[in-house]
Protein backbone atom coordinates (compact mmCIF):
# COMPACT_ATOMS: atom_id res chain seq x y z
CA UNK A 1 0.00 0.00 0.00
CA UNK A 2 1.08 3.59 -0.62
CA UNK A 3 2.17 5.32 2.57
CA UNK A 4 1.20 8.89 3.33
CA UNK A 5 3.80 11.61 2.96
CA UNK A 6 4.59 13.86 5.94
CA UNK A 7 2.60 16.67 4.30
CA UNK A 8 -0.40 14.39 3.87
CA UNK A 9 -0.24 13.38 7.51
CA UNK A 10 0.08 17.03 8.50
CA UNK A 11 -3.13 17.75 6.58
CA UNK A 12 -5.04 15.35 8.86
CA UNK A 13 -3.39 16.85 11.93
CA UNK A 14 -4.49 20.34 10.90
CA UNK A 15 -8.02 19.20 10.08
CA UNK A 16 -8.59 17.55 13.43
CA UNK A 17 -6.78 20.22 15.45
CA UNK A 18 -9.07 22.86 13.93
CA UNK A 19 -12.11 20.74 14.74
CA UNK A 20 -11.16 19.88 18.31
CA UNK A 21 -9.55 23.19 19.28
CA UNK A 22 -6.20 21.68 20.25
CA UNK A 23 -2.57 22.49 19.39
CA UNK A 24 -1.75 20.63 16.18
CA UNK A 25 1.87 19.60 17.00
CA UNK A 26 0.67 17.33 19.82
CA UNK A 27 -0.92 15.04 17.22
CA UNK A 28 2.32 14.82 15.25
CA UNK A 29 4.13 14.07 18.52
CA UNK A 30 1.74 11.22 19.39
CA UNK A 31 2.34 9.70 15.97
CA UNK A 32 6.09 10.04 16.38
CA UNK A 33 6.31 8.36 19.80
CA UNK A 34 3.76 5.59 19.22
CA UNK A 35 3.84 4.42 15.58
CA UNK A 36 1.27 1.86 16.73
CA UNK A 37 -0.99 0.03 16.03
CA UNK A 38 -0.48 -1.21 12.47
CA UNK A 39 -3.47 -0.04 10.45
CA UNK A 40 -5.49 -1.55 7.61
CA UNK A 41 -4.42 1.26 5.26
CA UNK A 42 -0.74 0.40 5.73
CA UNK A 43 -0.05 3.27 8.11
CA UNK A 44 0.98 3.37 11.74
CA UNK A 45 -1.30 4.74 14.45
CA UNK A 46 -1.07 7.39 17.16
CA UNK A 47 -1.38 4.94 20.05
CA UNK A 48 -5.18 4.92 19.98
CA UNK A 49 -6.71 1.60 21.03
CA UNK A 50 -10.29 0.32 21.04
CA UNK A 51 -12.71 0.27 23.99
CA UNK A 52 -16.02 -1.57 24.42
CA UNK A 53 -17.76 1.57 23.13
CA UNK A 54 -15.33 2.19 20.21
CA UNK A 55 -14.50 -1.03 18.31
CA UNK A 56 -11.22 -1.57 16.47
CA UNK A 57 -12.85 -1.19 13.05
CA UNK A 58 -13.55 2.48 13.85
CA UNK A 59 -9.86 3.11 14.53
CA UNK A 60 -8.22 1.08 11.76
CA UNK A 61 -7.17 3.95 9.46
CA UNK A 62 -4.81 6.89 9.84
CA UNK A 63 -7.53 9.60 9.59
CA UNK A 64 -9.56 7.86 12.31
CA UNK A 65 -6.51 7.50 14.55
CA UNK A 66 -5.90 11.24 14.25
CA UNK A 67 -9.57 12.05 14.88
CA UNK A 68 -9.75 9.99 18.07
CA UNK A 69 -6.34 11.22 19.24
CA UNK A 70 -7.62 14.79 18.96
CA UNK A 71 -10.68 13.75 20.95
CA UNK A 72 -8.41 12.26 23.62
CA UNK A 73 -6.39 15.48 23.99
CA UNK A 74 -9.61 17.50 24.27
CA UNK A 75 -11.12 15.03 26.76
CA UNK A 76 -7.96 15.06 28.87
CA UNK A 77 -7.99 18.87 29.11
CA UNK A 78 -11.71 18.75 30.01
CA UNK A 79 -11.01 16.28 32.78
CA UNK A 80 -8.18 18.38 34.18
CA UNK A 81 -10.35 21.52 34.13
CA UNK A 82 -12.97 19.67 36.21
CA UNK A 83 -10.21 18.70 38.63
CA UNK A 84 -9.42 22.38 39.15
CA UNK A 85 -6.50 22.87 36.79
CA UNK A 86 -6.19 26.48 35.61
CA UNK A 87 -5.32 27.58 32.11
CA UNK A 88 -1.75 28.29 33.19
CA UNK A 89 -1.44 24.72 34.48
CA UNK A 90 -2.24 23.29 31.04
CA UNK A 91 -0.66 25.92 28.79
CA UNK A 92 2.74 27.63 28.83
CA UNK A 93 1.70 31.05 27.52
CA UNK A 94 5.24 32.43 27.20
CA UNK A 95 6.30 29.62 24.86
CA UNK A 96 2.93 29.14 23.22
CA UNK A 97 2.59 25.40 23.92
CA UNK A 98 1.20 22.80 26.29
CA UNK A 99 2.94 22.77 29.66
CA UNK A 100 5.41 20.05 30.59
CA UNK A 101 3.03 19.09 33.40
CA UNK A 102 0.20 18.50 30.93
CA UNK A 103 2.49 16.54 28.57
CA UNK A 104 3.45 14.26 31.47
CA UNK A 105 -0.22 13.58 32.21
CA UNK A 106 -0.88 12.83 28.52
CA UNK A 107 2.12 10.49 28.41
CA UNK A 108 0.49 8.44 31.18
CA UNK A 109 -2.21 7.46 28.68
CA UNK A 110 -5.95 7.93 28.83
CA UNK A 111 -8.91 5.63 29.43
CA UNK A 112 -12.34 7.12 28.74
CA UNK A 113 -15.45 6.66 30.82
CA UNK A 114 -17.60 3.67 29.93
CA UNK A 115 -20.30 5.96 28.56
CA UNK A 116 -17.93 7.88 26.25
CA UNK A 117 -18.44 6.90 22.61
CA UNK A 118 -16.38 9.77 21.14
CA UNK A 119 -13.07 8.94 22.80
CA UNK A 120 -10.95 5.81 22.63
CA UNK A 121 -8.01 4.67 24.76
CA UNK A 122 -4.55 6.22 24.50
CA UNK A 123 -1.69 3.93 25.44
CA UNK A 124 1.09 5.35 27.65
CA UNK A 125 4.36 6.70 26.22
CA UNK A 126 7.69 7.95 27.47
CA UNK A 127 7.16 11.51 28.83
CA UNK A 128 10.51 12.85 27.62
CA UNK A 129 10.14 11.36 24.16
CA UNK A 130 6.67 12.91 23.87
CA UNK A 131 7.96 16.31 25.00
CA UNK A 132 10.89 16.26 22.54
CA UNK A 133 8.69 15.12 19.65
CA UNK A 134 6.18 17.87 20.47
CA UNK A 135 8.86 20.59 20.61
CA UNK A 136 10.40 19.34 17.37
CA UNK A 137 7.12 19.60 15.50
CA UNK A 138 6.57 23.09 16.88
CA UNK A 139 9.99 24.08 15.56
CA UNK A 140 9.15 22.58 12.16
CA UNK A 141 5.80 24.35 12.11
CA UNK A 142 7.36 27.74 12.87
CA UNK A 143 10.29 27.32 10.47
CA UNK A 144 10.36 30.21 8.01
CA UNK A 145 7.45 31.93 9.81
CA UNK A 146 7.83 35.21 11.65
CA UNK A 147 6.55 34.76 15.18
CA UNK A 148 7.48 36.71 18.33
CA UNK A 149 9.98 34.95 20.56
CA UNK A 150 7.78 35.46 23.61
CA UNK A 151 4.06 34.76 23.28
CA UNK A 152 3.15 35.96 26.77
CA UNK A 153 1.25 38.94 25.30
CA UNK A 154 -0.83 36.80 22.92
CA UNK A 155 -3.84 36.51 25.21
CA UNK A 156 -3.95 40.25 25.75
CA UNK A 157 -3.73 40.84 21.98
CA UNK A 158 -6.52 38.36 21.31
CA UNK A 159 -8.82 39.93 23.86
CA UNK A 160 -8.06 43.43 22.56
CA UNK A 161 -9.14 42.33 19.09
CA UNK A 162 -12.25 40.49 20.29
CA UNK A 163 -13.48 43.37 22.45
CA UNK A 164 -13.63 45.71 19.43
CA UNK A 165 -15.10 43.27 16.91
CA UNK A 166 -18.72 44.46 17.46
CA UNK A 167 -17.63 47.93 16.28
CA UNK A 168 -16.50 46.56 12.90
CA UNK A 169 -18.91 43.70 12.31
CA UNK A 170 -20.68 44.21 8.98
CA UNK A 171 -22.51 40.90 8.64
CA UNK A 172 -20.27 39.69 5.82
CA UNK A 173 -20.07 35.94 5.31
CA UNK A 174 -16.45 35.52 6.37
CA UNK A 175 -17.05 37.62 9.50
CA UNK A 176 -20.09 35.57 10.49
CA UNK A 177 -18.12 32.36 9.85
CA UNK A 178 -15.33 33.66 12.11
CA UNK A 179 -17.73 34.28 14.99
CA UNK A 180 -19.45 30.92 14.55
CA UNK A 181 -16.10 29.15 14.65
CA UNK A 182 -15.31 30.98 17.88
CA UNK A 183 -18.59 29.75 19.37
CA UNK A 184 -17.94 26.21 18.19
CA UNK A 185 -14.45 25.93 19.63
CA UNK A 186 -15.22 27.86 22.81
CA UNK A 187 -18.10 25.49 23.55
CA UNK A 188 -16.13 22.39 22.46
CA UNK A 189 -18.48 21.51 19.60
CA UNK A 190 -17.53 19.54 16.51
CA UNK A 191 -19.64 21.17 13.78
CA UNK A 192 -20.97 24.58 12.75
CA UNK A 193 -24.51 23.16 12.84
CA UNK A 194 -24.01 22.39 16.53
CA UNK A 195 -22.78 25.95 17.04
CA UNK A 196 -25.89 27.31 15.31
CA UNK A 197 -28.14 25.25 17.58
CA UNK A 198 -26.18 26.55 20.57
CA UNK A 199 -26.59 30.17 19.49
CA UNK A 200 -30.28 29.60 18.76
CA UNK A 201 -30.70 28.30 22.31
CA UNK A 202 -29.02 31.48 23.59
CA UNK A 203 -31.55 33.55 21.66
CA UNK A 204 -34.40 31.22 22.71
CA UNK A 205 -35.35 30.79 19.06
CA UNK A 206 -35.72 27.51 17.13
CA UNK A 207 -32.74 27.16 14.81
CA UNK A 208 -35.11 26.94 11.82
CA UNK A 209 -36.28 30.49 12.58
CA UNK A 210 -32.83 31.96 13.22
CA UNK A 211 -32.35 34.50 10.41
CA UNK A 212 -29.18 36.50 9.77
CA UNK A 213 -30.34 39.49 11.82
CA UNK A 214 -31.16 37.44 14.91
CA UNK A 215 -28.00 35.36 14.44
CA UNK A 216 -25.85 38.50 14.31
CA UNK A 217 -27.42 39.85 17.49
CA UNK A 218 -26.81 36.57 19.31
CA UNK A 219 -23.22 36.35 18.03
CA UNK A 220 -22.53 39.91 19.14
CA UNK A 221 -23.78 39.11 22.65
CA UNK A 222 -21.60 36.00 22.74
CA UNK A 223 -18.50 37.98 21.70
CA UNK A 224 -19.16 40.57 24.39
CA UNK A 225 -19.13 37.84 27.05
CA UNK A 226 -15.75 36.41 26.01
CA UNK A 227 -13.38 38.83 27.74
CA UNK A 228 -14.84 38.58 31.28
CA UNK A 229 -15.03 34.77 30.98
CA UNK A 230 -11.61 34.13 29.47
CA UNK A 231 -9.60 31.68 31.58
CA UNK A 232 -6.64 31.06 29.30
CA UNK A 233 -7.59 27.44 28.62
CA UNK A 234 -6.21 26.03 25.36
CA UNK A 235 -9.62 25.59 23.70
CA UNK A 236 -10.51 29.22 24.50
CA UNK A 237 -7.26 30.47 23.05
CA UNK A 238 -7.70 28.33 19.93
CA UNK A 239 -11.22 29.70 19.55
CA UNK A 240 -9.89 33.27 19.51
CA UNK A 241 -6.99 32.41 17.22
CA UNK A 242 -9.39 30.77 14.80
CA UNK A 243 -11.64 33.82 14.98
CA UNK A 244 -8.65 36.05 14.19
CA UNK A 245 -7.56 33.87 11.29
CA UNK A 246 -10.99 33.83 9.65
CA UNK A 247 -11.78 37.48 10.45
CA UNK A 248 -8.56 38.59 8.78
CA UNK A 249 -8.81 35.89 6.08
CA UNK A 250 -5.34 34.56 6.85
CA UNK A 251 -3.97 31.20 5.68
CA UNK A 252 -2.96 29.71 9.03
CA UNK A 253 -2.93 29.88 12.82
CA UNK A 254 0.69 31.05 12.70
CA UNK A 255 -0.23 33.88 10.32
CA UNK A 256 -2.91 34.96 12.80
CA UNK A 257 -0.35 35.11 15.64
CA UNK A 258 2.07 37.10 13.49
CA UNK A 259 -0.68 39.55 12.50
CA UNK A 260 -1.58 40.18 16.13
CA UNK A 261 2.02 41.14 16.86
CA UNK A 262 1.60 43.95 14.33
CA UNK A 263 -1.89 45.05 15.36
CA UNK A 264 -4.81 43.87 17.47
CA UNK A 265 -7.21 46.26 15.75
CA UNK A 266 -10.05 44.33 14.05
CA UNK A 267 -10.70 47.16 11.59
CA UNK A 268 -10.59 45.37 8.21
CA UNK A 269 -9.55 48.55 6.39
CA UNK A 270 -10.99 50.09 3.27
CA UNK A 271 -9.54 47.41 1.02
CA UNK A 272 -12.43 45.20 2.08
CA UNK A 273 -14.59 47.33 -0.25
CA UNK A 274 -12.41 46.72 -3.33
CA UNK A 275 -14.62 43.98 -4.85
CA UNK A 276 -17.66 46.23 -4.52
CA UNK A 277 -15.82 49.22 -5.99
CA UNK A 278 -14.62 47.26 -9.00
CA UNK A 279 -18.06 45.71 -9.54
CA UNK A 280 -19.58 49.21 -9.43
CA UNK A 281 -17.08 50.59 -11.92
CA UNK A 282 -17.65 47.72 -14.33
CA UNK A 283 -21.37 48.50 -14.47
CA UNK A 284 -20.95 52.20 -15.24
CA UNK A 285 -20.69 51.96 -19.06
CA UNK A 286 -24.02 50.09 -19.16
CA UNK A 287 -25.81 52.66 -17.01
CA UNK A 288 -24.22 55.91 -18.15
CA UNK A 289 -26.85 58.31 -19.50
CA UNK A 290 -24.75 61.46 -19.76
CA UNK A 291 -26.57 63.31 -16.98
CA UNK A 292 -24.83 66.18 -15.23
CA UNK A 293 -24.65 64.19 -11.98
CA UNK A 294 -23.04 61.18 -13.67
CA UNK A 295 -20.61 63.30 -15.70
CA UNK A 296 -19.59 65.21 -12.58
CA UNK A 297 -19.07 61.96 -10.66
CA UNK A 298 -16.77 60.53 -13.34
CA UNK A 299 -14.86 63.78 -13.74
CA UNK A 300 -14.25 64.04 -10.00
CA UNK A 301 -13.21 60.38 -9.84
CA UNK A 302 -10.77 60.98 -12.69
CA UNK A 303 -9.41 64.10 -10.98
CA UNK A 304 -8.67 62.33 -7.71
CA UNK A 305 -7.31 59.25 -9.50
CA UNK A 306 -4.84 61.42 -11.43
CA UNK A 307 -4.17 63.66 -8.39
CA UNK A 308 -5.16 66.85 -10.25
CA UNK A 309 -5.91 70.08 -8.43
CA UNK A 310 -9.18 71.17 -10.06
CA UNK A 311 -12.04 70.14 -12.31
CA UNK A 312 -10.68 72.42 -15.06
CA UNK A 313 -7.32 70.67 -14.91
CA UNK A 314 -9.09 67.30 -15.12
CA UNK A 315 -11.11 68.36 -18.16
CA UNK A 316 -7.93 69.61 -19.84
CA UNK A 317 -6.20 66.29 -19.08
CA UNK A 318 -9.07 64.58 -20.88
CA UNK A 319 -8.21 66.58 -24.02
CA UNK A 320 -10.85 69.29 -23.81
CA UNK A 321 -10.31 73.03 -23.41
CA UNK A 322 -12.19 73.90 -20.20
CA UNK A 323 -12.73 77.47 -21.42
CA UNK A 324 -14.81 76.18 -24.33
CA UNK A 325 -17.32 74.76 -21.83
CA UNK A 326 -17.86 78.14 -20.19
CA UNK A 327 -17.80 80.32 -23.30
CA UNK A 328 -20.27 83.21 -23.31
CA UNK A 329 -22.42 83.26 -25.34
CA UNK A 330 -22.55 79.46 -25.46
CA UNK A 331 -23.13 77.66 -28.74
CA UNK A 332 -25.55 74.77 -28.01
CA UNK A 333 -24.16 72.59 -30.80
CA UNK A 334 -20.59 73.18 -29.64
CA UNK A 335 -21.50 72.33 -26.04
CA UNK A 336 -23.30 69.19 -27.19
CA UNK A 337 -20.27 68.09 -29.20
CA UNK A 338 -17.88 68.80 -26.33
CA UNK A 339 -20.11 66.96 -23.86
CA UNK A 340 -20.15 63.92 -26.14
CA UNK A 341 -16.36 64.08 -26.44
CA UNK A 342 -16.00 64.40 -22.67
CA UNK A 343 -18.32 61.42 -22.16
CA UNK A 344 -16.24 59.28 -24.51
CA UNK A 345 -13.02 60.12 -22.70
CA UNK A 346 -14.56 59.56 -19.28
CA UNK A 347 -15.94 56.17 -20.31
CA UNK A 348 -12.60 55.22 -21.85
CA UNK A 349 -11.01 56.05 -18.50
CA UNK A 350 -13.54 54.09 -16.47
CA UNK A 351 -13.18 51.02 -18.70
CA UNK A 352 -9.44 51.01 -17.99
CA UNK A 353 -9.88 51.25 -14.22
CA UNK A 354 -10.43 47.54 -13.39
CA UNK A 355 -7.21 46.57 -15.14
CA UNK A 356 -5.23 49.59 -13.88
CA UNK A 357 -6.35 49.41 -10.25
CA UNK A 358 -3.32 48.92 -7.98
CA UNK A 359 -5.17 49.20 -4.63
CA UNK A 360 -3.40 52.44 -3.71
CA UNK A 361 -4.96 54.86 -1.22
CA UNK A 362 -5.37 57.51 -3.91
CA UNK A 363 -7.10 55.20 -6.37
CA UNK A 364 -9.43 53.77 -3.72
CA UNK A 365 -10.42 57.25 -2.53
CA UNK A 366 -11.13 58.25 -6.13
CA UNK A 367 -13.54 55.35 -6.56
CA UNK A 368 -15.24 55.93 -3.19
CA UNK A 369 -15.81 59.58 -4.11
CA UNK A 370 -17.11 58.52 -7.52
CA UNK A 371 -19.66 56.21 -5.87
CA UNK A 372 -20.73 58.95 -3.48
CA UNK A 373 -21.38 61.49 -6.23
CA UNK A 374 -22.97 58.97 -8.61
CA UNK A 375 -25.42 57.84 -5.92
CA UNK A 376 -26.02 61.36 -4.61
CA UNK A 377 -25.01 60.50 -1.05
CA UNK A 378 -24.28 63.31 1.40
CA UNK A 379 -21.49 61.76 3.43
CA UNK A 380 -18.58 59.38 3.09
CA UNK A 381 -20.04 57.20 5.86
CA UNK A 382 -23.24 56.76 3.86
CA UNK A 383 -21.13 55.78 0.87
CA UNK A 384 -19.28 53.10 2.82
CA UNK A 385 -22.61 51.79 4.13
CA UNK A 386 -23.89 51.52 0.56
CA UNK A 387 -20.74 49.65 -0.46
CA UNK A 388 -21.23 47.31 2.49
CA UNK A 389 -24.66 46.42 1.12
CA UNK A 390 -23.08 45.92 -2.31
CA UNK A 391 -20.66 43.43 -0.76
CA UNK A 392 -23.51 41.49 0.80
CA UNK A 393 -25.31 41.34 -2.55
CA UNK A 394 -22.14 40.16 -4.26
CA UNK A 395 -21.79 37.36 -1.71
CA UNK A 396 -25.31 36.16 -2.53
CA UNK A 397 -24.89 36.52 -6.28
CA UNK A 398 -24.80 33.09 -7.89
CA UNK A 399 -24.01 34.31 -11.41
CA UNK A 400 -21.71 37.32 -11.04
CA UNK A 401 -21.16 39.62 -13.96
CA UNK A 402 -17.97 38.73 -15.82
CA UNK A 403 -15.10 41.21 -15.53
CA UNK A 404 -14.73 43.82 -18.21
CA UNK A 405 -12.08 42.80 -20.72
CA UNK A 406 -9.99 45.69 -22.02
CA UNK A 407 -7.83 44.66 -24.94
CA UNK A 408 -4.81 46.95 -25.29
CA UNK A 409 -3.58 47.91 -28.72
CA UNK A 410 -1.03 45.52 -30.17
CA UNK A 411 2.44 47.05 -30.53
CA UNK A 412 4.17 47.14 -33.90
CA UNK A 413 6.85 44.87 -32.51
CA UNK A 414 6.97 42.75 -29.37
CA UNK A 415 9.75 43.55 -26.91
CA UNK A 416 10.53 42.30 -23.38
CA UNK A 417 8.83 45.44 -22.05
CA UNK A 418 5.49 45.39 -23.91
CA UNK A 419 4.38 41.76 -23.82
CA UNK A 420 0.64 41.33 -23.25
CA UNK A 421 0.13 37.94 -21.57
CA UNK A 422 -3.34 37.26 -22.99
CA UNK A 423 -2.53 38.49 -26.51
CA UNK A 424 -1.87 36.26 -29.49
CA UNK A 425 1.79 36.30 -30.47
CA UNK A 426 1.06 36.82 -34.14
CA UNK A 427 -1.95 38.79 -35.44
CA UNK A 428 -5.09 36.63 -35.49
CA UNK A 429 -3.04 33.65 -34.33
CA UNK A 430 -3.95 30.99 -31.81
CA UNK A 431 -0.80 30.93 -29.70
CA UNK A 432 -0.62 33.40 -26.83
CA UNK A 433 2.15 34.83 -24.70
CA UNK A 434 0.56 33.04 -21.75
CA UNK A 435 1.40 29.71 -23.42
CA UNK A 436 4.90 30.78 -24.38
CA UNK A 437 5.77 32.09 -20.91
CA UNK A 438 3.84 29.58 -18.77
CA UNK A 439 1.34 32.14 -17.59
CA UNK A 440 3.91 34.92 -17.29
CA UNK A 441 6.21 33.00 -14.94
CA UNK A 442 8.97 32.60 -17.56
CA UNK A 443 9.32 35.99 -19.21
CA UNK A 444 11.88 36.37 -22.00
CA UNK A 445 14.90 38.35 -20.75
CA UNK A 446 15.99 39.95 -24.03
CA UNK A 447 14.92 40.85 -27.57
CA UNK A 448 16.57 37.80 -29.11
CA UNK A 449 14.38 35.48 -27.03
CA UNK A 450 11.24 37.49 -27.86
CA UNK A 451 12.05 37.27 -31.58
CA UNK A 452 12.66 33.53 -31.29
CA UNK A 453 9.25 33.02 -29.65
CA UNK A 454 7.60 35.01 -32.45
CA UNK A 455 9.51 32.98 -35.06
CA UNK A 456 8.33 29.61 -33.77
CA UNK A 457 4.77 30.95 -33.26
CA UNK A 458 4.59 31.82 -36.97
CA UNK A 459 5.68 28.32 -38.01
CA UNK A 460 3.58 26.57 -35.34
CA UNK A 461 0.50 28.42 -36.61
CA UNK A 462 1.05 26.87 -40.03
CA UNK A 463 1.32 23.43 -38.44
CA UNK A 464 -1.83 23.99 -36.36
CA UNK A 465 -3.76 25.13 -39.42
CA UNK A 466 -2.67 21.99 -41.26
CA UNK A 467 -3.79 19.78 -38.37
CA UNK A 468 -7.08 21.73 -38.01
CA UNK A 469 -7.06 21.20 -34.26
CA UNK A 470 -5.64 22.94 -31.19
CA UNK A 471 -2.10 22.38 -29.95
CA UNK A 472 -1.99 21.84 -26.20
CA UNK A 473 1.37 23.37 -25.23
CA UNK A 474 3.19 21.56 -22.44
CA UNK A 475 6.47 23.52 -22.59
CA UNK A 476 7.75 26.52 -24.55
CA UNK A 477 10.35 29.01 -23.30
CA UNK A 478 12.46 27.67 -20.43
CA UNK A 479 15.12 29.79 -18.67
CA UNK A 480 18.39 27.88 -18.22
CA UNK A 481 17.85 27.09 -14.52
CA UNK A 482 14.39 25.67 -15.20
CA UNK A 483 15.67 23.71 -18.18
CA UNK A 484 18.31 22.12 -15.93
CA UNK A 485 15.73 21.38 -13.24
CA UNK A 486 13.43 19.51 -15.65
CA UNK A 487 16.29 17.56 -17.20
CA UNK A 488 16.34 19.39 -20.53
CA UNK A 489 19.25 19.02 -22.94
CA UNK A 490 22.22 21.28 -22.29
CA UNK A 491 21.74 23.10 -25.61
CA UNK A 492 17.95 22.83 -25.70
CA UNK A 493 16.13 25.16 -28.10
CA UNK A 494 13.65 25.81 -25.25
CA UNK A 495 16.37 27.99 -23.69
CA UNK A 496 16.48 30.04 -26.88
CA UNK A 497 12.68 30.33 -26.94
CA UNK A 498 11.95 28.80 -30.35
CA UNK A 499 10.93 25.28 -29.26
CA UNK A 500 7.50 23.90 -28.33
CA UNK A 501 6.48 20.59 -26.81
CA UNK A 502 2.79 19.91 -27.40
CA UNK A 503 0.05 17.33 -27.75
CA UNK A 504 -3.05 17.19 -29.93
CA UNK A 505 -6.17 15.54 -28.61
CA UNK A 506 -6.88 12.30 -30.45
CA UNK A 507 -3.49 12.13 -32.18
CA UNK A 508 -0.37 10.26 -31.15
CA UNK A 509 3.10 11.69 -31.25
CA UNK A 510 3.84 9.45 -34.22
CA UNK A 511 0.87 10.82 -36.16
CA UNK A 512 2.00 14.37 -35.49
CA UNK A 513 5.58 13.49 -36.42
CA UNK A 514 4.72 11.87 -39.76
CA UNK A 515 2.27 14.62 -40.71
CA UNK A 516 4.83 17.37 -40.11
CA UNK A 517 7.89 15.45 -41.30
CA UNK A 518 7.64 16.24 -45.05
CA UNK A 519 7.64 20.00 -44.73
CA UNK A 520 8.64 21.14 -41.23
CA UNK A 521 11.78 23.30 -41.81
CA UNK A 522 13.36 22.99 -38.36
CA UNK A 523 13.70 20.40 -35.61
CA UNK A 524 11.03 17.73 -35.20
CA UNK A 525 11.10 15.09 -32.48
CA UNK A 526 9.00 12.37 -30.84
CA UNK A 527 9.38 10.45 -27.60
CA UNK A 528 8.89 6.74 -26.96
CA UNK A 529 8.46 7.41 -23.24
CA UNK A 530 5.72 10.00 -23.92
CA UNK A 531 3.81 8.57 -26.92
CA UNK A 532 1.48 11.56 -27.36
CA UNK A 533 4.13 14.28 -27.16
CA UNK A 534 5.72 16.04 -30.12
CA UNK A 535 8.58 18.57 -30.27
CA UNK A 536 9.06 21.29 -32.86
CA UNK A 537 11.67 24.04 -33.04
CA UNK A 538 12.73 26.74 -35.46
CA UNK A 539 16.43 25.95 -35.84
CA UNK A 540 17.85 26.92 -39.22
CA UNK A 541 17.98 23.39 -40.67
CA UNK A 542 15.85 20.26 -40.83
CA UNK A 543 16.50 17.86 -37.97
CA UNK A 544 14.54 14.70 -37.08
CA UNK A 545 14.83 12.33 -34.14
CA UNK A 546 13.11 9.86 -31.84
CA UNK A 547 14.04 9.84 -28.16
Amino acid sequence: MTHLTPDQRNYYYLLEADRAGIHKPILAALYRVHQFPDLADGEKGLGILPTPQVPEIQLNSFPKQVQYAANVVRAQTNALEKQGWQGTDIWNSGEGRYSDRFLAILADGYTPNKSDTDTAKLQPSDPEQLRVAYLNDIATEYEGTYLPQNLADLDQQLLALVERIPDYYMGLTHQRDALLEAVRLWRKLDTVDEALVSIANDAQIPVSRLDDTELDIALSKFIQRISPNYGGYPHQREALLRLTQLWRQLPSREAAIASLEKSSNPNPGLDIFDPALIAFVQRIPDYYEGTGLQRNALTEGFRIWRQLDSRSTAVAALGIDPNSLTANPANPETLKRLAAQLDRELLNFIRRVPRAYQETHQQREALIRLVQLWRGLRTRAQTLDSLKEDLKRLEQQRNPEPPVVVTPKRPDRWTPNNIQISASIIPNGNFTWAEATKGGTRMPPDQATVDAIVRIAQLAQQARDQMSRPFIVTSWYRPPHINRAVGGAKYSRHIVGDAIDFVCEGLSGNQLYWTLHPWWPGGLGRYTKYPNLCHIDARGHRSRWSY
